[in-house]
């Protein structure tokens, strides 16, 4: 019997918009965005202008560090437009595509019989190295870096997350060839991890070339990081890299058919949408293909990725790299009187403020509203109950907004990322932005650490 890794502490929140499993019909998106902001740390160099015309595969911007990292077009057809902020930083890349799909070609082969240095200079030709990142500091891998083991987590605990047994199907052949290209790159092993609950796809259990592991419990124990703490925890000085297993499935077509196929599955999520199901779309899509006629008309607020730790977007705005889910929640744009004396049946509580604790099946339609203000940063022990990594949460944070780096360093920084606190910032009496806060001290580590 294999091992089951138990994870206790947590909290699955049981939100109403699941995605059901078939697929849904969807025309293509007219427009393409690449975002630099996807990519925590990069200093984008434009490798194009307007007008320029790209093929799949084709360099749209590069790291101004390192400029052998590139950020390659999911799709051939002509750059429209490339949007700026303050101080003119990049936003976003923006490609309108051709009818017909046109691919740069890369080398194909089976990386079994590839030497480390050709699947990595492969995976940064094709703009498909970004797809590794590493911990600690949650960043894209650094090229020559050799990690101590690589992670994939074959199952999401995130509210309305994917199914990836679902999405794996039909794509088997190319996971393993991407798992196999992983396990050259590691002086160790390939760990996919899939939940002990319900049966995983036999691409994930029967997988050649790396070790299958077992976890049971609430979210977040689909997160990688309480993962590797289990498995293989991350000291001072080491690194880990952490792949989702859609991109282990784009990177074993690159090496099966010699192009950046960004081709993915994504679930349509939310109590807003009409009908939740998954559909088949190109990576950076604009998600007002999927969000056209299948919302409600009331007022939505559109997220790239989970309720807990996507990225707000527009309603014609574009679906992020690592995504693989839209969500549509309600704004929190209204208030109620007293709402708090309420008896709360319908009202979603971890603390059983409401009377709805009694109803532990119940989906709720949750909005946006922060339901109160900012108070004080205080000691309650409620971030403990939902935080199962053998770490202070309070005392890391408040090394960090003292930043005291010895401190931080003391009480296991390495270890984690902003999703890990994702939980705790929505139990929080204080309404703190913990995954904010989380970033400021990754960074500063960073900083002090290079």
């Amino acid at each position: 019997m294999p091992k089951v890794f138990k994870i206790r502490k947590g909290l699955n929140i049981n939100l109403a918009g699941k995605a059901d499993k078939f697929f849904g019909k969807t025309n293509p998106s007219e427009f393409y965005g690449v975002k630099p902001a996807d990519f925590h740390g990069l200093v984008p160099r434009l490798e194009v202008r307007e007008g320029s015309v790209v093929k799949a595969g084709s360099p749209l911007f590069v790291d101004k560090n390192n400029p052998e990292l590139r950020f390659t077009s999911p799709v051939s057809g002509t750059v429209t437009s490339i949007n700026r902020g303050e101080r003119r930083v990049i936003l976003e890349v923006i490609v309108k595509a051709d009818n017909t799909l046109e691919y740069e070609s890369f080398r194909t082969g089976n990386p079994l019989a590839m030497s480390r240095e050709e699947i990595t200079d492969n995976l940064l030709k094709s703009g498909l190295w970004p797809c590794l990142r590493q911990r600690p500091y949650n960043i894209i891998a650094v090229p020559h870096d050799i990690p101590k083991s690589v992670f994939v987590s074959a199952f999401d605990t995130a509210p309305l997350a994917p199914d990836y047994d679902f999405i794996v199907q039909g794509a088997e052949a190319d996971f393993q060839t991407g798992i196999n290209a992983l396990s050259r790159l590691t002086s160790g092993k390939v760990h996919i991890n899939v939940s002990d609950e319900y049966p995983a796809s036999p691409a994930f259990t029967k997988a050649l070339n790396a070790q299958t592991n077992y976890f049971r419990g609430p979210h977040p124990a689909g997160n990688p990081s309480v993962q590797i703490q289990r498995i293989d925890p991350i000291n001072k000085g080491e690194v880990v890299w952490v792949v989702s297993p859609q991109d282990v499935i784009t990177i074993g077509r690159l090496f099966t058919k010699g192009v950046y196929d960004a081709s993915k599955l994504i679930a349509m999520t939310g109590s807003e949408v009409n009908n939740p199901r998954y559909y088949r779309i190109i990576g950076g899509a604009s998600i007002k293909s999927l969000t056209d006629g299948n919302v409600s008309k009331s007022v939505h607020r559109y997220i790239s990725g989970n309720a807990l730790t996507g990225t707000r977007v527009s309603h014609n705005g574009f679906i992020g790299f690592y995504d693989a889910q839209i969500t549509v929640l309600p704004e929190g744009d209204h208030y109620e009187f007293l709402g708090w004396a309420s008896p709360g049946f319908n009202k979603y509580s971890f603390s059983r403020s409401f009377w709805s604790w009694l109803f532990t099946d119940r989906q709720y339609k949750l909005d946006t509203n922060l339901n109160g203000g900012h108070r004080p940063f205080v000691l309650t022990g409620l971030y403990e109950k939902v935080f199962p990594m053998n770490i202070y949460p309070m005392q890391l944070l408040k090394a960090i907004i003292a930043e005291d780096v010895d401190q931080m360093e003391r009480l296991g920084i390495y270890e984690v990322v902003e999703e890990d606190f994702a939980l705790c910032e929505f139990v929080c009496p204080s309404k703190t932005e913990m995954q904010v806060l989380l970033r400021k001290g990754l960074d500063l580590m960073k900083q002090e650490m290079s």
